[in-house]
């Protein structure tokens, strides 16, 4: 079994505790997002867990924390944008994410470091012109501590349409997106840094772009030094090339503050959720009610292979 932790809300930056209260009692609770009301209980024994994916824009908080975690595989996509606060409203300066990144790379390996340059999003400030230049001087000061960046291109939503509006936000043209791959490859290969695309339809193998695999099998399996047997995840987007894995974050959480985010639909349920917060419930910034029907989940180990590397 794959964890995703997650792309409902930042956990590394805002519930590590909980996470990892959760990695200490074996199991979490999981709400469907789909129907409220149902609940998983997912095992979380170094047994059945293969690996953990975490997704974060500011994991800081979890680095004094990584011992807790000696028994499990895992690795980040941790996304760096040089948007200002007009855009990513409650993050730290782009200095001290970039330094977080560092030592991270430098406790756990370059290749467990996935760098995430996403959404791209354009207007009147954040130009083509703009984002070459901010790319090219991110991936310099990474050029030691990851081997791949991931890039994606805005996605209007119902849920974030209206604020991309605000902001004369508005989806790329492809002449504008092939622009911006041919300026992101030349950085990126100056840097010793591979370049894919998340859930993207375009093909952009002419500037040595592929299409990504964000909670990717075959990277799981070379950090265990085993295969694993794990399907496409079903529940993403067509063009989304990721493994299957279960995700135990909650939607209306994350407290970065992305005006382009599709993971928080209302502001009024996001703080009240988060007011729920508490490292000792089973469920995240959530509480059992009556009407809650727990099923357990089966699930077990995809290692086609037992003769795995020790981590």
């Amino acid at each position: 079994m794959i964890i995703s932790a997650s792309r409902r809300t930042d956990i590394p930056a805002f519930f590590s505790d909980w996470f990892l209260k959760r990695i200490e009692e074996n199991y979490a609770y999981v709400r469907n997002p789909m129907s409220f009301h149902q609940v998983s209980k997912i095992n979380l024994s170094p047994d059945v867990v293969d690996c953990i994916v975490f997704w974060s824009k500011n994991p800081a908080p979890m680095l004094p924390k990584l011992e807790k975690l000696e028994n499990y595989m895992y690795y980040f996509q941790y996304t760096l944008n040089a948007y200002d606060q007009d855009t990513e409203q409650n993050l730290p300066s782009l200095a001290d994410r970039i330094d977080t990144f560092r030592k991270l790379s430098k406790i756990i390996g370059r290749q467990r470091m996935i760098w995430r340059y996403d959404p791209v999003i354009l207007n009147e400030r954040y130009t083509i012109e703009w984002h070459a230049e901010k790319y090219a001087a991110i991936a310099g000061a990474l050029s030691s501590c990851t081997d791949k960046c991931i890039i994606s291109f805005i996605d209007l939503y119902p849920v974030n349409s209206q604020r991309m509006k605000d902001k004369a936000i508005r989806e790329l043209l492809t002449e504008e997106k092939r622009s911006l791959a041919s300026r992101f490859s030349s950085a990126a290969r100056a840097n010793g840094i591979s370049i894919n695309t998340c859930a993207e339809e375009i093909d952009l193998s002419d500037f040595d772009i592929g299409h990504s695999h964000c909670i990717d099998d075959k990277l799981i399996s070379r950090l265990l030094g085993c295969p694993i047997e794990a399907g496409k995840d079903k529940g993403q987007r067509p063009a989304c090339g990721c493994a299957a894995s279960i995700d135990l974050g909650l939607y209306n959480t994350c407290q970065n503050g992305c005006i382009y985010c599709y993971a928080n639909h209302n502001d009024n349920l996001r703080f009240r959720n988060f007011q729920a917060y508490d490292i000792h419930s089973p469920l995240l910034c959530s509480r059992l009610t009556d009407l809650d029907k727990i099923t357990e989940r089966k699930v077990k180990s995809l290692k086609e292979s037992q003769l795995c590397l020790p981590l």
